[in-house]
């Protein structure tokens, strides 16, 4: 007899509908996914689960670039740049002459 009806269920629905409107509704499920994320996540360290995999992150690193490869490729990038400034000037040139 106190079991859960299905059409409490559809008060219940109609009810959060009408006090936080159906514009909120997806945000608010969208911070209620967060929060529990963030429980699981927390709850995983206390129990020390997690532990193994964050000092294999925490291992692993991107490797460095060399300095003259960074050099060579901000030479390349300022190279192309200024082709390309030549390359608008020139097609600005003729559209000032035209007026």
């Amino acid at each position: 007899m106190n079991a859960l009806q299905p059409w409490h269920i559809i008060i219940l629905v109609l009810v959060v509908v009408l006090l936080f409107g159906a514009k909120r509704l997806p945000d608010a499920a969208r911070s209620i996914g967060k929060s529990m994320k963030i429980f699981k996540a927390e709850t995983k360290d206390l129990t020390g689960e997690h532990k193994d995999e964050a000092e294999q992150v925490e291992t692993r690193q991107l490797p460095q670039a060399t300095a003259p490869a960074q050099d060579q490729q901000v030479a390349d990038l300022q190279r192309q740049l200024d082709e390309l400034k030549k390359q608008q000037a020139a097609a600005e040139q003729p559209q000032k002459n035209a007026s």
